[in-house]
């Protein structure tokens, strides 16, 4: 389906990929698209929902300027997956349970961390952590004294951030993981959130929303900040990886072998680059969105009670070569928590080992969006290469 709406209040218009966007969401669209450093268009997709600042599943080009909320604080937060040559007649639920509690044991979740650094994986990032800190002693300060980013890789994080067990069409696992760059990526978003603000501030920079604070190249954070952000993104992207050796290895203790057949797809949802678009260089942000780029292979995960997709960019255009990053939520975790009962909660996630508990319901999939209408308004920017079913799902 092609974009359904383009919302024209702006200094450039919205193009919107679904009939669907609550008011909140709307208007912050609509903040977006009125500040002078915007680019073409905006692209929102058919997961779009109220955000801090900037909305989540919003793609946003700025031109010699980036908009470090937009960004976010779970800097490069993203998905990882890896088909196995296992298939589901290869266990059953007993030696699921076994796999959960082995996971759930392994991998840190919420605000843990491992006892251990993780040396190994953490060390070809210390150097540019040293300084990134060295210049700006305040992120340190704020990631808290008891979090530590070498024995956070290789952990989960919280809210909706999971590791499932999943099927795919023709009965092969796989395995699949969501989460960012932890309390140091947190750290880094925050203080320069506070640091774009501060400078509009001083240079009377009126703006929609204080949250949209940019920094324009050639300012004096920005290098800091492109330096800073690149480094989280990275360290997401090799977090996902240690989680998934760590998943694997657990799912090794319970299962028959089994190797990786197919190549792992790791990809953020939540991340700034350089690209090119519309005859101009760039700074993109996807917020809550993916790149899809012809013949790019990406993850959309739905909720924990429903289908997940492995999808191949078509390359579209007016979507800056981006798709949803997954469901999307359509109610607050308050609401969610309101609304629901652990009876429903139990009933929607019906075939899978997972909590079912208090705790979880706020991630009841009744508090997403519909996986399937949000596929179908994305018919133009993605295929559909593998149809996946959860069968185990750890959440953070």
């Amino acid at each position: 389906m092609p974009v359904v709406q383009q919302i024209e209040e702006g200094l450039v218009p919205v193009k919107v990929y679904t009939d669907e966007v609550e008011p909140a969401a709307r208007l912050q669209l609509v903040n977006i698209s009125r500040l002078p450093i915007v680019h073409h268009h905006l692209a929102a997709m058919p997961d779009v929902h109220l955000g801090i600042g900037a909305t989540v599943g919003s793609v946003i080009p700025t031109k010699q300027a980036i908009i470090p909320a937009a960004v976010g604080v779970d800097i490069g937060c993203g998905m990882m997956a890896a088909r196995l040559s296992l298939g589901g007649n290869d266990f059953a639920e007993k030696e699921l349970q076994k796999v959960f509690g082995r996971i759930s044991r392994d991998v840190p979740v919420g605000f843990g961390q491992h006892a251990q650094a993780r040396d190994d994986a953490a060390r070809p990032f210390k150097r540019g952590l040293k300084k990134i800190l060295e210049k700006h002693p305040g992120i340190e300060k704020r990631k808290g004294k008891k979090s530590s980013w070498a024995h956070q890789m290789g952990t989960l994080g919280g809210g909706n951030h999971f590791i499932e067990v999943c099927l795919d069409e023709s009965n092969r696992a796989w395995v699949m993981l969501h989460s960012g760059s932890r309390g140091i990526g947190n750290a880094i978003g925050s203080y320069f959130i506070e640091l774009a603000k501060k400078d509009a501030l001083q240079n009377n920079v009126h703006l929609p929303d204080a949250d949209l604070a940019y920094f324009r190249e050639g300012a004096q954070h920005f290098d800091d900040y492109v330096e800073a952000v690149g480094w989280a993104q990275d360290y997401a992207r090799a977090n996902r990886e240690e989680m998934m050796d760590l998943v694997l290895e657990a799912m090794r203790r319970h299962l028959p072998a089994f190797e990786v057949t197919g190549a792992a797809v790791n990809c953020h949802h939540n991340y700034v680059e350089r690209e090119t678009h519309y005859g101009e260089e760039v700074w993109l942000t996807r917020k809550g969105a993916i790149r899809a780029r012809a013949g790019e292979l990406g993850i959309i995960p739905g909720s924990m009670g429903a289908r997940s997709y492995i999808v191949r960019g078509r390359g579209a255009a007016e979507s800056f070569h981006s798709c949803a990053h997954g469901a999307g939520r359509k109610m607050s975790r308050n609401h969610a928590r309101k609304l629901f009962s652990v009876e429903e909660l139990i009933e929607q996630t019906k075939g899978v080992v997972c909590r079912k508990d208090a705790g979880v319901l706020d991630e009841i999939p009744g508090a997403y969006k519909d996986i399937d209408e949000v596929m179908a308004h994305q018919a133009d920017l993605v295929e559909v290469v593998h149809t996946l079913k959860q069968v185990l799902c750890v959440k953070g």
